[in-house]
């Protein structure tokens, strides 16, 4: 028999319910979506009005047009424009170019040569469980921040290293929360005593159907159920955490089964159409098992983060907020973009805080699976806003790529480290990631 992916509703949310019923609010259809109609000669002359899906396909286009001169980008969502970051150098041609294209251009005084040595700097120097760096285009610096456990001789170590990468090249930010990855999870999805979130279904090279999640879970067990004692529908195939990425493919037991690309939350259904790369600036949502529904802005990219388990590079950096077993859950914009997996971060959704990415584009190119199945992306379904059960609780969906609410559940059970306790993301006892 196949093993259909569905959503089971549930009536209420366990916690999160503010945050998911604000963020299903900006969900909801909203018409400032597409680009003004101005004429080429208005283009020319001022900054386009573009999505922030748009944005990011410029941003790229524009790297390779100025090259040495590129200092990176944002978007600023208030004037929906892209803002380009050039060191101009000798060469005032870049800056025509850039306003050609439709930029809003920036002149600053960092190029990313100089931010990426100074993360290497960083790297070398101050990798410190507890720490972590990326590159902020807004500030035209690498903002680099420690948690509530870096103290004493390392918190000096740290600072002295910033310091050391020159005036006007970091800033220093201290956080009140301990960065861990959230072990526990848009659907909810258990194995060895662990719950994580099941991120995007996708399908694998071979043509099975398969799930992405973090690579922390998938090192936490090989075997993943949709219940908790549930007998397992799913077996990881490849993991990577922690190293290059936080991400993992699991694969469905049953190969008939049926795995929409959408994700459930709630009271809407949010179809999935294609993997983007994220854009500092820009709006996304995060699904999970344990919070439900929370949304914010990407900070910075390219992140690296020092875990009590060792140090993932690469990864997304932004203010959503997440807590124990929101891992491996989506990232996704209005319009349907998948964007990133949960990896984990510091605070919580009570006070705020800071949460890591794993980008969904990186992580299919390294397991070599596309998403949906089939032309899922294509079919007549539920679109971005698209109403799926009025009156239901936000963050109450529980399969296919949404997100259980994890009303009764523990958010900390399980072992992530080595699957031999009942807890601990890092072996430690304490299940810490989403």
């Amino acid at each position: 028999m196949s093993h259909k992916r569905i959503p089971k509703r549930k009536a209420a949310m366990a916690a999160g319910g503010v945050v998911a019923l604000g963020a299903a609010a900006i969900l909801l259809p909203n018409a400032n979506a597409s680009q003004d109609g101005g004429t080429s000669d208005d283009v020319a002359a001022a900054p386009r009005t573009l999505r922030a899906a748009d944005a990011s396909d410029l941003a790229a286009q524009l790297s390779g047009l100025l090259g040495d001169a590129f200092a990176g980008s944002y978007y600023d969502a208030g004037e929906q424009q892209l803002v380009v970051n050039v060191v101009p150098g000798d060469n005032n041609n870049v800056i025509v170019q850039a306003k050609k294209a439709g930029a809003t251009v920036r002149e600053v005084d960092n190029s990313i040569a100089e931010l990426r040595g100074g993360a290497q700097t960083l790297k070398a120097e101050a990798t410190i469980p507890g720490t972590s760096w990326a590159i902020d285009p807004r500030t035209n610096k690498i903002l680099v921040t420690a948690d509530s456990t870096v103290t004493g001789a390392r918190w000096d170590r740290l600072e002295s290293t910033v310091d050391g990468l020159g005036s006007g090249m970091a800033t220093l930010r201290k956080s009140t929360g301990t960065f861990k990855p959230y072990l526990s999870g848009g659907d909810a999805v258990f194995g060895g005593g662990a719950r994580c979130s099941l991120g995007f279904n996708v399908t694998a090279g071979d043509g099975s159907p398969a799930f992405l999640t973090a690579g922390h879970c998938g090192v936490a067990t090989d075997q993943w159920s949709d219940a908790q004692g549930g007998q397992p529908i799913a077996t990881v195939d490849q993991a990577v955490f922690p190293g290059e990425g936080d991400f993992a493919l699991v694969r469905y037991d049953d190969p008939a089964t049926e795995a929409p690309s959408e994700v459930d939350v709630g009271n809407q259904t949010v179809r999935i159409t294609e993997a983007a790369e994220a854009t500092v600036g820009q709006q996304v949502f995060r699904m999970g098992s344990t919070t439900g529904l929370a949304d914010g802005q990407v900070l910075g990219l390219d992140a690296t983060v020092n875990y009590p388990e060792g140090t993932v590079t690469g990864l997304i950096q932004t203010d959503v907020c997440a807590e124990p077993g929101d891992s491996g859950g989506p990232l996704f914009t209005q319009d349907g973009l998948a964007i990133g997996l949960t990896s984990g971060g510091s605070g919580d959704c009570t006070v705020g805080g800071e949460t890591f990415f794993q980008p969904v584009t990186t992580a299919l190119e390294a397991v070599g699976a596309t998403l949906g199945t089939g032309g899922a992306a294509g079919d007549e379904g539920a679109g971005a806003g698209e109403q799926a059960g009025g009156g239901e609780a936000v963050g109450g969906g529980d399969e296919a790529g949404a997100g259980q609410a994890g009303a009764g559940e523990d958010a900390g059970a399980g072992d992530a480290g080595d699957g031999a306790g009942d807890g601990g993301a890092d072996g430690s006892g304490e299940t810490q990631a989403p």
